[in-house]
């Protein structure tokens, strides 16, 4: 068996590898975005809302090609972001969220609430949903789905603009 000291230095280089290749790996895919225009358009577009960064871009783009093609609705309930009816005659459940894409879901969560402190719109929103009372996993999901209505409405017009332009 390894003693302490030696485990724990085996697991170091694990871990310094998995590091090296992750950033291999960013580097590849922020040249992919950019080699590209239309990606580069959007990937411009998209970091022009402060607290969207490039991993988030490149994560968004990944895993929801279909951004700006889709209406508010349709890209919403793609993501995950939009409730889904409970009801049954005269009976009216709570409309939870469910399915969708989890990773890009769990990217807006995390970009949401860090936009949401540079960004004095979604700051209102955010606090005009605390002050209803409303749950916190509520405002997580509302304050995603609003960015996302935001980055799909960006990726409309710069596509528009780059179809134009090209």
């Amino acid at each position: 068996w390894l003693d302490d000291a030696e485990m724990l230095a085996s697991i170091d280089e694990v871990i310094a590898l998995l590091k090296r290749q992750s950033r291999t790996l960013e580097g590849e895919i922020g040249s992919m975005i950019n080699d590209d225009s239309l990606w580069a358009c959007l990937s411009d577009t998209f970091r022009s809302i402060k607290g969207v960064a490039d991993r988030a871009v490149a994560w968004i783009m990944a895993d929801l090609p279909e951004i700006g093609t889709y209406s508010n609705k349709a890209i919403a309930k793609l993501v995950g972001v939009s409730p889904i009816a409970n009801d049954s005659g005269k009976r009216r459940g709570k409309r939870p969220v469910r399915g969708g894409r989890a990773g890009v879901r769990s990217i807006l969560f995390l970009v949401a609430a860090i936009a949401a402190r540079y960004d004095k719109s979604l700051a209102d929103f955010r606090a005009r949903l605390v002050a209803a009372g409303k749950e916190k996993m509520v405002i997580r999901i509302a304050l995603a789905r609003k960015l996302l209505v935001r980055l799909n409405a960006k990726a409309r017009d710069a596509r528009a603009q780059y179809a134009n332009a090209t």
